[in-house]
């Protein structure tokens, strides 16, 4: 009789750790979900902005959108808006915030994605998301040269992998018979939009020293995903939408949406789209571990770089750039086994 109890305690521990790894596998299967539709289809509709041909036809050839600040503010706009929402309903953290730098931090990643996204007119999606992936060499460069930092033979092999990887990406690919091939000024604006990233890099790690110093009692303190996503997308549409006023971006721009209303609907729904998946980003943060995240983003870039090379002619790849691009990706999926390792 005395065992009876013990044997009644059995099949419900292991049904409650069999129900728990299933929340967790419909956990990640959500979030990859979001992550996967959301910036995919962000990547998809940003392509087809700076890519596609307005009002053209078979005699007369369309024009193309060059705006990039008007659409900057849009998105910039757009996420700072629902990252207000965010607070509304979550609430803020309660902490006092470095405005002076996340509003730097802020400027910085603005300016990354201009370079970024004005590179579109000049390569194509597939160069833009190789070149971006190479992020990590100047950071490492800032590292050593500014901060006397050292890495280890696996991350030095690991970024040799990325740079030979783009290396041979943009320099074996055959003379396309569709479309133009990338152009130097669209090489050179990926290598500012690198540069603009090691910055933002640098400014964010002063927004989390900045925020223990005025917050000493507070263990841990940093901002709240919506606050840090407000302030730093507040500050690039400031930012953004007086470089489009400089610029005549603002005008030209809103007079192009006019007149080609899908373009300005597209860049709603991109922003939408964008911000949408920072908070799916965040809730997989939140629930697993920056490597599960690490892991699905890496995977969501692959699939889009392989999207838009099936879909779309102009982006059609030599077997030297398949293979620059394994390199490319082989270096990514390192950077995963690594933190497994460790």
């Amino acid at each position: 009789e005395s065992s009876s109890p013990v044997e009644s305690r059995g099949p419900p521990r292991s049904s409650a750790a069999t129900m728990g790894a299933v929340a967790d596998a419909f956990k990640l299967l959500f979030a990859c979900a979001g992550i996967f539709a959301s910036f995919s289809y962000f990547a998809v509709l940003q392509e087809d902005v700076y890519k596609k041909e307005y009002g053209g036809s078979d005699k007369v050839k369309g024009e193309k959108f060059a705006f990039t600040f008007l659409a900057l503010t849009a998105e910039r706009g757009i996420n700072a808006a629902i990252a207000l929402l965010g607070m509304a309903v979550l609430g803020g953290s309660g902490i006092k915030i470095p405005h002076k730098e996340i509003f730097n931090s802020g400027i910085s990643q603005m300016l990354a994605m201009a370079a970024s996204n004005e590179a579109l007119r000049y390569v194509s999606f597939p160069t833009q998301v190789l070149g971006k992936s190479c992020k990590m060499v100047p950071v490492m460069a800032g590292g050593i040269v500014l901060g006397g930092k050292r890495y280890s033979f696996a991350e030095y092999l690991q970024v040799a992998l990325i740079t030979l990887g783009v290396s041979v990406f943009n320099f074996g690919g055959k003379k396309k018979k569709v479309g133009k091939p990338d152009q130097p000024f669209g090489l050179l604006l990926l290598g500012a939009s690198l540069l603009m990233d090691a910055v933002t890099g640098g400014l964010q790690d002063k927004v989390k020293k900045t925020t223990k110093e005025i917050n000493p009692l507070v263990k841990g303190a940093k901002p709240s995903m919506h606050e840090s996503m407000l302030w730093t997308n507040a500050s690039g549409c400031l930012v953004a939408l007086l470089l489009a006023l400089l610029t005549g971006h603002l005008v030209n721009g809103l007079a192009f949406c006019s007149k080609h209303p899908e373009v300005l609907k597209a860049i709603v729904v991109y922003s939408i789209s964008s911000a949408v998946g920072q908070n799916f980003v965040y809730y997989t943060l939140t629930q697993f571990n920056p490597l599960v995240l690490t892991t699905v983003t890496t995977t969501r870039k692959i699939f889009s770089t392989l999207f838009s090379v099936f879909r779309n002619p102009e982006n059609s790849l030599s077997p030297m750039q398949w293979g620059g691009t394994s390199l490319v990706f082989a270096g990514l999926i390192g950077d995963i086994a690594k933190k497994m390792m460790s």
